[in-house]
């Protein structure tokens, strides 16, 4: 990987958009880098949650690299699931969280918007300002931030092309956690330890829920059909639901295998 790392500790992934020098802006190379590691992820069965955040300590990642587009030209297509690999991956139920150390704008802004959990540092920054360069937030932040937040909150950010700081971001419901700069890592690491204390099985089943629920009309409707959905099933069947009331009856720490 030239624009990218990937490291990994224990079962949690860490991607790393790796170009400090031009605020971890995304140009073609490093969509199709992303998608691949992304890939990896959710293809691994080891690997139970994802961390994404940006290098060095000014940007989480500034959108699309409009230079090299400049240069070269916009992308005549995006990777399979989307803009940075990410956007369009709605058939990966493993939790993603953004630890947010800085700017995240236009597609940087969409990438966090992506993940199921954001941590900001309280240097960090958001907004879609592509109607300032006379273009649309097509990856997903139109829709994503009208549902994450207060709808006449989010129209206001998004006609306007305002910068929503990260304790405002907070109060406005799509940050979960704000910390100081030198913390972020800290307390991203608590998510994630909180997370993967759990059974796989019943984290990656609980994101399914929501996500298929979301699309129903109705709670009544999502609670009706949850059972059909295919997770619900899996999770029915998997050796952590058995393990789970075996670990509490034995009075000892669950053994998770996350089938």
């Amino acid at each position: 990987m030239q624009f990218i790392t990937v490291d990994h500790a224990g079962p949690v992934t860490t991607i790393t958009l790796n170009r400090p020098e031009v605020m971890n802006a995304i140009n073609i190379e490093m969509h199709h880098e992303l998608q691949a590691a992304f890939d990896a992820f959710a293809a691994d069965p080891d690997q139970f949650a994802c961390v994404v955040t940006g290098a060095g300590d000014r940007a989480f990642c500034a959108g699309s690299d409009l230079k090299a587009a400049a240069a070269g030209g916009i992308p005549a297509a995006y990777p399979r699931n989307g803009y940075a690999g990410l956007i369009e991956r709605f058939d990966c139920p493993k939790p993603f969280i953004a630890a947010v150390n800085g700017v995240a704008l236009g597609g940087g802004f969409e990438v966090a918007l992506a993940c199921d959990i954001i941590v900001a540092s309280d240097r960090a920054s958001f907004g879609l300002p592509e109607p300032l360069v006379g273009a649309v937030a097509l990856g997903g932040g139109l829709h994503r931030l009208a549902r994450q937040m207060p709808l006449k909150q989010a129209m206001g950010a998004i006609l306007a092309s305002r910068r929503i700081g990260a304790e405002e971001g907070l109060r406005m419901g799509f940050v979960n956690e704000v910390v100081p700069a030198a913390d972020l890592a800290a307390a991203t690491q608590r998510w994630v330890d909180d997370i993967v204390r759990a059974s796989p099985v019943a984290v990656r089943t609980s994101k399914a829920v929501v996500t298929r629920g979301l699309a129903e009309p109705s709670v009544e409707s999502a609670m009706r059909h949850q059972k059909d959905y295919p997770e619900f099933v899996a999770w029915r069947a998997s050796e952590d639901a058995r393990e789970g009331p075996r670990a509490f009856a034995e009075k000892r720490k669950p053994n998770w295998t996350g089938r």
